[in-house]
């Protein structure tokens, strides 16, 4: 583990995360620093999950909260209904979350995924081609196609910014589009599943 990735309580992260986790309808618990983590799988700093809330401190990694959010946004409504620290699932969900944390990462300003795959690979994420950038551009057919199939994205891999199983995501028009909104990634692929 290292002390350089982003953190929660970074205060150009910490409102526009929350405002992000407010598009899916989930909320953001900002907890004192040193404060006791409620939901945490992996222990502290790492995020919690209890319910439609990611709990975090200002030491926690972004791409905790990130992976946490993405853990409600995969899961299944009766899973999400009485969630609490454990998210389950399996392993095919357990790669559209990573897939979806580092899209999600796009719409944070001055994150971005490059910048958010660094801080995976900083922290200890184990992937099979040896970073999670190879990982992500080479061996994760599978998570897009789940993360299609489920509808959380589109087929230029935009998030949804909808919930799996059709938790709505917060109509606030006062959020700004995201990048990913407006522009494609330059690595958008055609659809294979439709």
């Amino acid at each position: 583990m290292t002390s350089t990735v982003l953190e929660c309580g970074d205060a150009t992260i910490e409102t526009p995360l929350r405002d992000l986790l407010e598009r899916y309808g989930l909320q953001l618990v900002m907890h004192p620093p040193g404060a006791a983590l409620p939901g945490t799988w992996w222990g502290e700093p790492e995020a919690g999950i209890i319910g439609l809330a990611v709990h975090v401190r200002p030491d926690t990694p972004l791409h905790s909260a990130l992976h946490e959010a993405g853990h409600l946004i995969c899961m299944e409504p009766e899973r999400r209904a009485a969630l609490h620290t454990n998210a389950g699932g399996d392993d095919l969900e357990e790669c559209g979350v990573c897939y979806l944390q580092i899209l999600l990462a796009d719409a944070l300003p001055g994150v971005g995924r490059n910048r958010l795959m660094q801080d995976m690979d900083a922290w200890g994420y184990s992937f099979r081609l040896g970073s999670t950038a190879r990982w992500f551009e080479g061996d994760a057919d599978d998570a897009r196609a789940f993360l299609r199939a489920e509808g959380l994205i589109d087929s230029h891999e935009r998030p949804s910014f909808a919930c799996r199983g059709g938790l709505e995501p917060a109509r606030d028009a006062t959020l700004r589009p995201t990048s990913q909104d407006a522009t494609l990634p330059q690595n958008a692929r055609p659809d294979p599943v439709r």
